[in-house]
């Protein structure tokens, strides 16, 4: 009896064409006798659009070619529901896929997302938002800001933003936190809310941090210099600095002197002076290596 599976498309995510993607996943799925459903993303109504179609066709898994985003909206669609989700990183961030360390060949990625075994994954809750992998308050999120907002896309839109980022950036902000029962005041450039270790670049912002283990840390960066920057790009994150102070925990508040920008995977939520955060534990099967 053959299998089905629920290939979810972003077809315009990372800019890119996917027919050629879309072309190789049908034909494995026909060679290792799989029945395929293939739906691409319009941004309108998908959630429930998925949910339809996991009711009508009770895929075994749903195979997901996007970024973080697509990955979290699929993960939403079906938190009801006992199905593993494998990923063909296909993005403009697939900071996921990144921390996941899935192989650069779509053949490889194939294998995985169909066969492979799975973890159970954490989810974060910010404020009622869900969070699969990175969130920021700070420098971060300003860069995210002015990136959706520029017409420059790829590694130099990304370069220019953070040059104007670094320049324009607005004077540091108090933080005080409570978690673990206790609460403590951080003045700060950028706190990262982790529920892994790396950024979409491959940049180790959390190197301690695991997806399954019922906690997120915050990441709380003091100063942000050429010097501090510089290490943590080449992937030298200095845990035991000064400037850098790491919480594991499995909830905290967040509360801010001003509001300070904010952004969840990769998409710009506005300016906050409140977070409220807790685990969601093992809230999606993932396929892995």
């Amino acid at each position: 009896m053959k299998k089905n599976i629920l290939f979810v498309v972003n077809p315009i995510s990372g800019d890119l064409d996917k027919s050629d993607l879309i072309e190789a996943v049908s034909e494995f799925a026909v060679t290792n006798h799989f029945d395929l459903e293939v739906y691409e993303t319009t941004g309108k109504s998908d959630q429930k659009e998925i949910q339809s179609l996991y009711s009508q066709y009770l895929p075994e898994r749903i195979i997901v070619a996007g970024g973080d985003g697509t990955i979290k909206m699929v993960a939403e669609s079906m938190e009801k529901h006992d199905v593993i989700i494998g990923i063909l990183p296909a993005g403009s961030a697939n900071g996921l896929s990144v921390d996941l360390n899935l192989p650069s060949t779509i053949e490889e990625n194939l294998k995985i997302a169909f066969l492979h075994h799975y973890i159970e994954m954490d989810m974060i809750c910010i404020n009622g938002k869900k969070s699969i992998h990175l969130s920021d308050l700070g420098l971060n999120a300003d860069l995210v800001k002015n990136y959706e907002e520029s017409d420059v896309r790829g590694f130099w839109g990304y370069a220019l933003q953070a040059f104007t980022t670094l320049t324009e950036s607005n004077e540091p902000f108090t933080a005080t936190i409570t978690a673990n029962r206790k609460t403590v005041e951080h003045t700060a450039r950028m706190i990262v809310i982790a529920n892994s270790q790396k950024y979409g670049t491959g940049v180790t912002i959390n190197p301690n941090g695991a997806m399954n283990d019922g906690k997120f840390e915050l990441v709380i960066l003091k100063n942000l210099d050429l010097l501090l920057i510089g290490k943590i790009i080449t992937g030298n994150m200095p845990i035991d600095s000064e400037d850098v102070v790491i919480i594991s925990t499995d909830k905290a508040l967040i509360e801010t002197d001003y509001p300070v920008s904010f952004q969840i995977d990769g998409e710009y939520c506005g300016a906050q002076t409140s977070l409220e955060i807790h685990i969601l534990h093992k809230q999606m099967k993932i396929a892995i290596p």
